[in-house]
């Protein structure tokens, strides 16, 4: 091998000591072919190499500068290189021998902050680029002096392969050719003034190490292959405010358990999970956080990687497989999404390039006392992209069908959960967190533009307007909204004695006062069964076979009442235990010689509740509407019973509910609203459902007597804690 035309000052002193010790702010400027006058010098920067070539047709031995600096002059930019040292040879391409990747408009919107598909550009892509395979990093940290990618393909030296830094935009970019699918890699950044930061994950990395190990992967999310076609070309009517929807709420780690108490992986989850939830009749799957978060006590509420699939359960091909299963079982997937805070853990988005980039820097506002988490900066709006972009991800690149936005009150107010003095008013003085409401209707706006068919869910406790109201006409652009309040009212009624009940009577009736003031999903959820609260079978009053009865009760009084469903898993099975995210459900009390045949009745009730839901127009079609209810009895407190009217739409078998929430079987007159046969739909007394199967003998004839303001009437039985579903006979 020849050696390369030498000579001296192939470097600035400065320049080079700034290579060597890691702080340099603009590497390829240097490093690589550059052009100087009429000759090309190549520089490379190899630490622990005694020698290096430039192999070019006519290979040439570049000259040693000293502490990993070679250079030398070459005949063309087309050169691969090789280096030896310490006994070993090894070949590489040159990083810094290949332009930009991001285009001008990339540029553009990037420094706008209104790049819709931030994931596009940022992050680690597989790319061929200049004629050679490699990774394409991307990474915004517009106040750090120098990035770097490091990993186990560069022994973690943040001086191997420093980034390119594009501009105004504050994102720095490199390409790495011959890195893959699989590679392991952060970000070690050097902040403004100077200090070399913990190594960061990839804000916008699609993969993770499993925990406790917590560095980003490279992979590759094109070439999805879906089979679901069907599904998203007719979803848009699964998700209106006329369709049946129930959802069944799952926390992945902890449905169900593999032998040896592993986590079932998404291909698993796959065939057992979406079958379970098809045949039980639910008509949507909603995942608590599936975002990449470090702590397994966080249930993901605490997520770190926005854009990767947490790899407890797979790879992102894996989760997409787990998607289309349930599509193509005609089950909808809904994400919860946490746009609300993010944790501190020191390889997260927290002083990411050393200043508060994605938080406030005031702890007043950025800072959450009670989870102790950090606040995003809704007004910065690169972060506001950020936000809305991976709302976006979610809904094109997995297909989701919707996100639940997580904790929405905490973001609405700027006093949530502080003290006098511990909070920042507005501009107008006051608590209103303007920069959040902007970001929600922005991301709202967006996902709903983009994506047509999908929905979304807030998860907001206060009476705040709007909320399930279009951006443009004020409101926040949801399609739905937990109903806080009528979950609270209820189950405290229902944890009482049924002695006390009629001094308590107006909590079962007082959530439709407001019941049309936004399009509601009625939640049990997962805060119903943690903390100390106990399952939803514990929190009954009662022995055990009141308990029972008591929550078959109140799931009947639930799926009667107007609102769209939503339903923890273990719940319909009535789990006694509280909810373990470290365990699996209790799967085995189906089977339990004493009382498994009340779960296994308990779970068909809710199935049975579901297919009479979804077929019966009167109790779905006017769910957020007044017109679709009325009330027949809603004062008899001394009874504590309840019975009210569902109307679909004109030519809709009407329905009647009447619930009985005493241990006292009632004997009493309802009104109705026709004459003729009217079928007992659904009684939760029925013994398939573990009851003591008192009723009407299938049905009632109304009789021309007035009552209840009705034309009609007739009397019914009300076993003991119960509800009955009576049904318009129109054939």
């Amino acid at each position: 091998m020849a050696k390369a035309r030498g000579g001296d000052g192939w470097i600035a002193a400065t320049e080079a000591a700034a290579l060597v010790e890691g702080r340099h702010g603009d590497p390829f400027a240097v490093l690589g072919p550059h052009h100087d006058g009429k000759r090309l010098v190549l520089r490379v920067f190899q630490p622990g190499a005694e020698q290096v070539w430039a192999l070019t047709p006519d290979p040439l031995e570049l000259q040693a500068l000293g502490q990993g600096l070679f250079a030398g002059e070459v005949p063309s930019a087309d050169y691969r290189l090789r280096a030896e040292g310490g006994g070993t040879t090894w070949d590489w391409d040159d990083p810094f021998r290949f332009g930009p990747v991001l285009g001008e408009m990339d540029e553009y919107l990037l420094g706008e902050g209104t790049h819709k598909r931030l994931w596009q550009v940022l992050g680690a892509h597989v790319i061929d680029h200049e004629g050679a395979e490699g990774t394409h990093f991307a990474v915004w940290a517009p106040n750090a002096e120098r990035v770097s990618v490091v990993g186990d393909f560069n022994l973690w030296d943040g001086r191997r392969h420093p980034m390119r830094r594009r501009g105004a935009t504050g994102v720095w970019e490199t390409f790495i050719p011959g890195l893959g699918e699989g590679t392991v890699y952060k970000y070690e950044i050097r902040g403004p003034d100077g200090q070399v930061l913990p190594l960061k994950a990839d804000p916008v990395g699609f993969g993770s190490e499993h925990a406790p190990q917590n560095a980003s992967v490279v992979r590759r999310i094109d070439g999805a292959d879906w089979g679901d076609a069907g599904w998203m070309n007719h979803r848009r009517g699964r998700h209106s405010i006329e369709a049946p929807i129930s959802v069944y709420e799952v926390h992945l780690g902890s449905w169900r358990r593999a032998p040896g108490d592993r986590m079932l992986s998404y291909t698993e989850l796959a065939e057992q999970l979406v079958g379970y939830a098809a045949d039980m009749g639910f008509t949507h799957l909603e995942l608590l956080p599936v975002s990449e978060y470090p702590f397994d006590g966080s249930w993901g509420y605490q997520p770190v990687g926005l854009f990767a699939p947490t790899i407890r359960h797979g790879t992102p091909n894996e989760f997409r497989a787990l998607v289309d299963a349930a599509h193509r079982k005609g089950l909808g997937i809904i994400l919860d999404w946490v746009p609300g805070h993010f944790p501190t853990d020191p390889h997260g988005l927290g002083r990411f390039d050393g200043t508060p980039l994605y938080e406030h820097a005031d702890p007043r506002e950025g800072f959450h006392q009670d989870w102790n988490t950090l606040i995003y900066n809704y007004g910065r709006t690169e972060v506001q992209n950020f936000l809305v972009s991976n709302a976006l991800y979610w809904l094109e690149e997995y297909h989701i069908d919707g996100l639940r936005v997580d904790a929405v009150a905490s973001m609405l107010y700027r006093d949530y959960s502080r003290g006098e003095g511990q909070w920042v008013p507005n501009k107008d003085g006051g608590r209103e967190n303007y920069e959040a409401i902007a970001m929600l209707r922005r991301m709202n706006t967006v996902a709903y533009g983009e994506c047509p068919g999908i929905v979304t869910v807030a998860e907001e406790s206060t009476a705040f307007p709007g909320v399930s109201r279009p951006a443009d006409w004020g409101g926040l652009g949801f399609g739905f909204k937990w109903n806080m309040g009528w979950m609270n009212d209820t189950l405290a009624y229902i944890g009482r004695d049924p002695v006390y009940r009629k001094y308590h009577h107006h909590q079962m009736t007082f959530g439709l006062h407001y019941a049309w003031s936004e399009n509601y999903i009625l939640p049990i959820s997962h805060d119903e069964v943690v903390h100390g609260k106990g399952s939803m079978f514990t929190r009954m009053p009662g022995e055990s076979e009141q308990k029972f009865a008591n929550l078959r009760a109140y799931y009947g009084f639930m799926w009667g009442h107007p609102g769209k469903k939503l339903l923890f898993m273990g719940c319909e099975f009535a789990q006694a235990r509280e909810w373990n995210y470290s365990q699996s459900l209790d799967w085995h009390l189906l089977d339990d010689p004493s009382d498994g045949a009340r779960h296994r009745g308990m779970q068909r009730l809710i199935r049975d509740l579901n297919t009479l839901y979804r077929a019966t127009p009167a109790l779905h079609v006017n769910d957020c509407r007044p017109e679709g209810f009325q009330w027949l009895e809603a004062n008899d407190a001394e009874g504590s019973t309840y019975a009210w009217l569902r109307k679909g739409a004109p030519g809709d078998a009407q329905v009647v509910v009447a619930v009985n929430m005493t241990p006292v079987e009632r004997r009493l007159r309802i009104g109705l609203p026709a004459g003729g046969a009217w079928a007992e739909a659904l009684n939760t007394d029925a013994e398939i459902y573990g009851g003591g199967n008192r009723g009407n003998m299938g049905g009632v004839t109304a009789e021309a007597v007035p009552h209840h303001g009705q034309a009609h009437s007739a009397e019914i039985t009300l076993p003991p804690l119960s509800a009955v579903f009576l049904r318009q006979d129109i054939h």
